[in-house]
């Protein structure tokens, strides 16, 4: 890590943190999945954030609205007064009926009354990257709740993330990726930032003892099995993001 780069704003994440919300126990991207992952005594979770048609950052994490929603078609190409009435629970589960895409504005004011500290992924449409670090950014630096410790921006996007980072330089940020590449040192450094998320699929013992080793704190999603997060975290693996944060206990 550069000097430049030790001097990056840098994020302090627990041991466990909500995919999703808690995505094993309740509809991703909801309301109702952040309240579960705080029933649970979750500290932190991590959401998705995508565009409507007129820019309105809400939580989703798919470019269609198929899976999740009783809604079809692309997400960014509806505005959001038209999303506000689609199920986005049914598909989970009939106790969930009814629930809606939140704004990101609702999710923060949750997180504020909750006390949740958030990992927010930037989840660009296509050919929305830049616009959509931007918003986000500009959307966080509004209205972070003050009670907590600043948000952690991350994305696979690295236009979107680095336009977060031209938006807002004062937040933290973390470069997703799903196969470990070869040069993931230089990319953080390209956009300042001080964590690297790593696919728990793809990641080697030697892969993680170089990021660490490097200086950069090391997170790995998405993780269920105790065992398996034990063996991470015995690599020094900082935190793990899980559907099901209350199996994994912290070393």
């Amino acid at each position: 890590m550069t000097a430049e780069t030790r001097h990056l704003p840098s994020a302090a994440l627990p041991k466990v943190v909500g995919h999703r919300g808690a995505a094993g126990h309740a509809p991703e991207n909801t309301l109702s999945g952040l309240r579960a992952a705080h029933e649970l005594g979750i500290e932190w979770v991590e959401f998705d954030v995508m565009l409507t048609a007129e820019g309105t950052p809400v939580l989703f994490h798919d470019e269609t609205l198929d899976r999740t929603t009783d809604g079809t078609g692309r997400l960014a190409d509806r505005r959001w007064e038209d999303l506000r009435g689609l199920d986005a629970g049914s598909w989970f589960g009939p106790t969930f009926k009814g629930q809606r895409i939140p704004s990101l504005h609702e999710a923060l004011a949750l997180l504020g009354r909750t006390g949740m500290g958030a990992n927010v992924e930037l989840k660009p449409s296509e050919g929305q990257d830049a616009t959509t670090g931007v918003i986000t950014a500009k959307t966080l630096q509004e209205s972070w709740p003050a009670n907590l410790p600043a948000p952690l921006i991350s994305s696979f996007s690295e236009k979107a993330l680095g336009a977060a980072a031209d938006q807002a330089p004062e937040f933290p940020r973390a470069l997703l990726v799903w196969e470990f590449p070869a040069d993931w040192q230089a990319r953080c450094e390209a956009l300042g930032a001080t964590g690297l998320h790593a696919s728990a699929k793809h990641l080697t013992e030697a892969q993680a003892r170089g990021v660490i080793d490097a200086g950069y704190a090391l997170r790995v999603y998405t993780v269920n099995d105790p065992a398996q997060a034990a063996g991470l975290y015995a690599w020094g693996v900082e935190s793990l993001f899980s559907d099901y944060p209350e199996r994994l206990s912290a070393p």
